[in-house]
């Protein structure tokens, strides 16, 4: 028997839960004179806590919780009572007016609000406490709203989620519908989160043909940046248009590798793509930034190659001795030769894993440098790995963007070529994470005649970004490379040191199991094959057992996971472990954003190179203020205050729990590392060791034996397609 339409009005109470992807939404609405809350549920464009719906659905009776009204339709309508303006006001839609902002400008202009706000918004110098510069603020908010409204709905009409409808408004303006309308593939190009199967929805529904070539066109550069995601370069022809053809066809239409061909040639004439042909069997397809990028540093690394530095050979010998004699060190064969070679070399690689003496040899090299007068420059590509070579050093180091001086004004760096950085010798450490693109911009910012150290180690995952660059220097055998393989004594004698050195050997690591009076740094916690029992044991580990370890759970912890998706990954482990380290309280300022809810003091990461506010993918900060009235949140990073507006927090997530990957050039106290085979597509021998070693003190390793095992025998780091190594091989 189907059920009858019934019809509801009331005032959005509180948000029980959002989805900014599909727009589903659970929420407690006040109806009128009604003495308790009534549940209703459905997708909804925008929706606020204070505002006054008129709603069409149908009851339902939920076997968990109890009646719900599943709304169909709904439209809103200005509240009607004191409160009802109040509520609506301070909800956070407005940017500038927040509950105590909305509770003056209601006491003095009453039920009259809204018709004043819409019509004489000058008049809101009256209420006390509101200058011209809040009026003015509230003025372009309240305009903006209306805008984006029109936007969401409009959006919301072509199949586009609501997540995006504020960034788009902010992009485009009172633009925006023309460019959704004219070319929604520009989204995708100018929107961070938006990628082509959303904009190709869109497409769809504002009447662009499947057979376009326009659609095509976008589908083979949307193939090619999902290679680069995966860290490729270029991409080989026939692979390319596999990919390609999966993306562009439909249940109703299915795209052609003839089709695919006739546009790549196209674009291949205008230079939108690059062909290199190397046989009839080999065609690589390469993105033209791509293409010129990596041409580029393989000159710029060629030219390095033959600009070594003349030096006389024992007055360093001489100078190595009295300096170990001095300092009572001694240097390994390996370590030896390292130093002897950084003093000729024009750029060479340091790289070993840990315990093999890298920081020694780092800090040995840095001393002989500046006995010859050497103006050193050092660098790394985060934050906490430039502070430890600092410390290491003595010296000031800095992230490769800030010593590459970023200028937000052109989008570029101010060192380059013709404004080349003023040191004789850089060192740049961590250095297995850089990728194509940061790679060109350093050598490019280095003088023929500096000398470049690269220090870093091998085995660990290559770059987040595209390019395996670290890896294809070495593989070119062009540059001078030194591998410490000697594990130290001490070193030898830290559990996660040696564990991690059978781990890159095939090894089974004999790890110590997790007791209350454990005698190794690092453990084995049996953690079942059932993810919902690591995730428990997670829990308890942080509760009890690292908690009597006497770590701070705040700032010590980090859990590191494979994946980001699924039961055992990174994004329900985060609300898992927030729950616990951050709870929601009363008195303690929070927000949500779909699914994920940022409260004060919340550990978080940023997910995206953001150069206008000087933080990049994978910066780690703690959000330490939540401004509702100005819609502003605060991260700190380093002791340094960021602000970003309520629209750009998709560019953040929370990292009490993130991946191996994003964790690299990182180190942190304690490490909870949890292996399951629902991460079986991920699980290898170099991210299970990249992950182990990026605990200092203690680290935590979680799951079954034989998946331990699995890990450990997989050698099954995608190979990545790069043309750097061969490029230097070939004669200039």
């Amino acid at each position: 028997m189907e059920k009858s339409t019934d019809y509801l009005t009331g005032v959005i109470e509180r948000i029980t839960f959002h989805s900014e992807e599909t727009g589903y939404t659970v929420a407690r609405l006040q109806m009128p004179r009604a003495k308790e809350l009534t549940t209703v549920v459905g997708n909804f464009a925008n929706i606020q806590a204070g505002q006054t719906l008129k709603l069409e659905g149908i009851w339902k009776e939920h076997p968990k919780y109890g009646s719900q009204f599943q709304v169909n339709n709904y439209h809103e309508t200005k509240p009607a009572t004191l409160t009802g303006i109040e509520k609506y006001l301070g909800s956070g839609l407005i940017k500038g007016v927040g509950p105590v902002t909305a509770k003056r400008i209601v006491a003095h202009f009453g039920l009259e609000t809204l018709e004043i706000i819409e019509e004489q918004t000058e008049r809101l110098i009256e209420v006390p406490g509101i200058g011209k510069k809040r009026v003015r603020m509230i003025q372009r908010a309240w305009a903006e709203q209306k805008a984006i409204k029109e936007v969401m709905l409009f959006l919301q009409g072509h199949g586009v989620s609501t997540t995006y409808a504020v960034k788009i408004y902010k992009e485009y303006g009172d633009d925006a519908i023309r460019v959704v309308t004219h070319n929604p593939y520009q989204l995708a190009d100018d929107i961070f989160g938006i990628g082509f199967l959303t904009a190709d929805k869109i497409a769809q529904q504002v009447g662009i043909a499947p057979t376009s070539k326009f659609r095509y066109r976008e589908g083979i550069l949307h193939t090619l940046g999902e290679g680069a995601e995966q860290g490729h370069c270029y991409l080989p022809q026939p692979e390319l248009i596999k990919a390609a053809i999966a993306k562009l066809s439909t249940e109703e239409y299915e795209a052609t590798a003839e089709a695919l061909l006739a546009v790549i040639e196209e674009m291949v004439a205008v230079q939108d793509l690059i062909r290199e042909i190397l046989s009839e069997e080999e065609i690589l397809l390469f993105n033209p930034t791509f293409y010129h990028t990596e041409c580029k540093l393989a000159g710029y690394v060629k030219q390095k190659l033959v600009n070594g530095q003349i030096i006389d050979i024992d007055r360093v010998k001489t100078w190595i001795n009295r300096y170990t004699d001095k300092n009572e060190l001694e240097l390994s064969k390996q370590q030896y030769t390292a130093v002897l070679l950084a003093a000729t070399t024009g750029v060479m690689i340091l790289t070993g894993g840990p315990g093999t003496g890298k920081t020694f040899t780092t800090r040995t090299i840095v001393a002989l440098w500046r006995a010859m007068g050497k103006k050193i420059g050092l660098a790394a590509p985060t934050g906490r790995a430039a502070q430890r070579l600092g410390e290491m050093t003595g010296l000031e180091a800095k992230t490769l963007h800030r010593l590459l001086e970023f200028d937000p004004n052109t989008m570029g760096f101010k060192r380059n070529e013709n404004n080349p950085l003023p040191f004789d010798a850089v060192i740049v450490d961590e250095s297995s994470m850089l990728d194509l693109f940061l790679s060109h911009s350093l050598l490019k910012a280095i003088s023929p005649n500096t000398q470049l150290l690269l220090v870093g180690d091998i085995d660990q995952l290559p770059s987040v970004g595209p390019g395996s660059v670290l890896g294809d220097l070495i593989a070119s055998e062009q540059i001078t490379m030194i591998r410490l393989n000697q594990v130290f004594r001490q070193a030898a004698a830290i559990a996660i040191i040696r564990h991690a050195h059978q781990i890159n050997r095939g090894q089974y690591p004999p790890m110590e199991a997790i007791s209350d009076r454990p005698q190794s740094d690092c453990l084995w916690h049996n953690g079942g094959t059932e993810p919902d029992h690591g995730v428990q044991l997670i829990g308890e580990l942080l509760t009890d057992f690292i908690l009597k370890q006497g770590f701070n759970l705040l700032q010590d912890v980090q859990v590191l996971c494979p994946m980001q998706r699924g039961i055992i990954g990174a994004c329900n482990l985060n609300a898992v472990v927030q729950s616990i380290l951050n709870p929601s309280q009363d008195n303690k300022p929070q927000l949500q954003r779909g699914s994920t809810i940022f409260r004060l003091g919340d550990r978080v990461m940023q997910l995206k190179n953001d150069y206008h506010r000087e933080v990049f993918n994978g910066d780690q900060g703690t959000i330490t203020a939540i401004d509702r009235e100005e819609q502003i949140l605060t991260i700190t990073y380093d002791d340094r205050p960021v602000d970003y507006d309520f629209a750009d927090l998709n560019e953040i997530d929370l990292a009490w729990a993130i991946s191996i990957h994003k964790s690299q050039g990182s180190e942190y106290p304690v490490v909870i590392l949890p292996l399951y085979m629902q991460h079986f597509l991920l699980l290898s021998r170099n991210l299970f060791y990249t992950g182990l070693t990026r605990a200092k003190q203690l680290a935590v390793v979680i799951g079954a034996q034989k998946v331990i095992g699995y890990a450990v025998r997989q050698q099954k780091e995608r190979y990545r397609y790069t043309r750097l190594a061969d490029r230097l091989a070939i004669s200039s």
